[in-house]
């Protein structure tokens, strides 16, 4: 690295004099951190009851397929956000555009919130679903049609470039700020990173999607609007104290061609560079960008991408049970019965004062339990290994929580076999969450804890530990394009775990189908589909480990993959 470049990293953004402790940076990129999550939770909490509410009138499968749709693209277009940041803006330009794309595309929930509103940007007719609720229930004269379907699904796509965009870069450049403070400081500032962003969940599920189900959804709404203006307000009051590096370019093509080479297509490089000269070709050395790596760094640098990319891609089957969260383990929730501290009166079912349950509180125990963990962490046990010159690095520690979660699948299919032996055995209890009715198991919901405990801690040594790694290994030209492929993966197995659970719901020859009626679970064998996860992710967790020592040892990668060396 030459001096001027890292003159210019460790200079402050703006030409102030720059402050000795850089503390106030690290706080506000928490800060905004936190922010950010409470709105990308304010939105996706209670985003299908809002779709099928009467504002819309749509059908619930329409409105799951449009929250999945959302979801997915939210995770998928995080390479996009990473690219940008390391060929033309840098993270600090990244996050600005993209926070101002976030803040106007969720402006749009509240606005169609609103009759007036929702009329200006949709057009047509509103649904005349009067006495239609938000469990999605039957709306007269409603038609297949997706009222304001071309503005909801074009407000997804910005939404989700911009929360994919501040996912890929956030956390990076927070790390920025922290990295001339050794390895401890960073290993910290992710945990405390982490921990933030669990606050604005919380804060989220326990607030605001209270709000959105028993007061207004454009109340609701408004909060994540807020959310991300004070945020956005922040990062620009922060910005003197920020440390940030411009862009360098981009190496994606230069990679793509070594990878090409290394896997035996040097002949389609050569087919693709006659068809289209300039484009495909490497630029000559006259032309190259001032401070781009040499081509061997550019080899260099494909070797990085080629050892830590098998690590990441065995963190899909990981991602397959997280995807459970917000799936299968909710939908259990619903079918055990609430407590009764939440038990007002036989007219109101399970509620709060009257208030109607929260779907979106079953949600909280795997928040939680993350809250409380993460400065338990941070405060008592990794000092107490550091003495000990114990600390794990960030693979052993995935490894270990690899089988956490594992645990937890295991502890759901459990729980799912008890669950499925009370209903056989009428064993049963009507309850209200949200604005459904359901038939749950007279079996407390708190026997749900473990496994969210499980899944909390599987968190602590998954996914942070998994962050700190890719951003450590990343070459320095390609650490936006590279933190965005690891939320790339992510959403791989995020979209798997629902789309496995989906097939094997086909009404053919799914052996996990259920009956038409609306929540109704109690003849599907969810069980096995947790078992089928829990085998899965040990075979994974074996994979993984050979894996990692094969990334310790320095074996060639296509060596590690039993393939010949050239």
């Amino acid at each position: 690295m030459s001096g001027t470049w890292a003159s210019e990293e460790r200079s402050p953004l703006l030409a102030w004099p720059p402050l000795k402790d850089h503390g106030v940076a690290r706080v506000a990129v928490l800060v905004v951190e936190g922010l950010e999550q409470a709105a990308f939770f304010g939105i996706t909490a209670n985003l299908r009851l809002y779709l099928s509410s009467s504002a819309f009138a749509w059908e619930v499968p329409q409105a799951s397929h449009a929250c999945f749709f959302f979801l997915g693209a939210s995770y998928l277009l995080s390479p996009v956000g990473g690219w940008l940041a390391d060929v033309y803006l840098s993270r600090y330009g990244t996050m600005l555009l993209s926070f101002g794309v976030y803040l106007v595309a969720a402006s749009l929930l509240p606005v169609t919130a609103w009759p007036d509103g929702r009329l200006s940007v949709c057009g047509g007719t509103i649904p005349n679903c009067s006495g239609h609720g938000g469990g999605g229930g039957t709306c007269p004269g409603r038609s297949h049609q997706q009222f304001c379907a071309p503005t909801i699904y074009t407000g997804f796509v910005l939404l989700a470039l911009g929360v994919s965009s501040v996912r890929a870069n956030l956390i990076s450049f927070g790390a920025e700020q922290v990295k001339d403070q050794g390895g401890d400081a960073t290993r910290r500032f992710f945990n405390w990173f982490y921990w933030s962003s669990n606050i604005g969940a919380a804060f989220s599920l326990l607030v605001v999607a209270f709000v959105q189900q028993n007061i207004s959804f454009l109340a609701g709404y408004l909060t994540p609007v807020t959310c991300l203006a004070s945020a956005l307000l922040i990062f620009l009051v922060a910005t003197p104290t920020f440390i940030s590096k411009p862009p360098k370019g981009s190496q994606v093509s230069v990679i793509i061609k070594l990878a090409m080479k290394s896997w035996g297509c040097s002949w389609l490089w050569v087919t693709r560079a006659r068809s289209s000269p300039g484009w495909w070709d490497p630029p000559p050395n006259g032309g190259a960008q001032p401070g781009a790596p040499s081509p061997e760094e550019d080899l260099a640098n494909f070797q990085v991408l080629a050892r830590i990319l098998p690590v990441m891609l065995t963190f899909i089957p990981y991602w397959m049970i997280y995807s459970q969260l917000q799936s299968t383990y909710h939908l259990q929730g619903l079918h055990l019965h609430v407590p009764n501290v939440f038990q007002h009166d036989q007219d109101h079912g399970n509620s709060l004062q009257g208030y109607t349950f929260p779907e979106a509180w079953l949600l909280l125990a795997n928040v939680v339990a993350l809250v409380a963990l993460v400065p338990l962490k941070v405060h008592v046990v990794d000092p107490f290994l550091a003495r000990r010159r114990l600390m794990p690095s960030p693979l052993k520690q995935v490894a270990l929580g690899m089988f956490f979660s594992l645990a937890s699948i295991l502890m759901a299919g459990l729980l799912e076999q008890k669950r499925l032996w009370y209903v056989l055995h009428n064993q049963t209890v009507p309850q209200l969450i949200g604005n459904e009715r359901y038939l749950a198991a007279a079996l407390p919901g708190w026997w749900q804890v473990p496994q969210f405990l499980l899944l909390g801690i599987s968190e602590l040594f998954v996914i942070i530990p998994g962050l700190e790694f890719v951003y450590a290994e990343a070459p320095e030209s390609m650490k936006g394009a590279t933190m965005g492929l690891f939320f790339f993966i992510s959403g791989v197995g995020l979209l798997l775990g629902s789309g496995l659970e989906a097939l094997l719901s086909l009404p053919a020859h799914g052996w996990m189908r259920c009956p038409e009626d609306h929540g109704t679970i109690d003849s599907c064998r969810m069980d096995n589909y947790f078992f089928l996860l829990a085998g899965i992710q040990l075979v994974t967790c074996l994979l993984f480990i050979w894996i990692s020592r094969c990334h310790h040892s320095s074996v060639p990668p296509k060596l590690c993959l039993g393939l010949e060396e050239d």
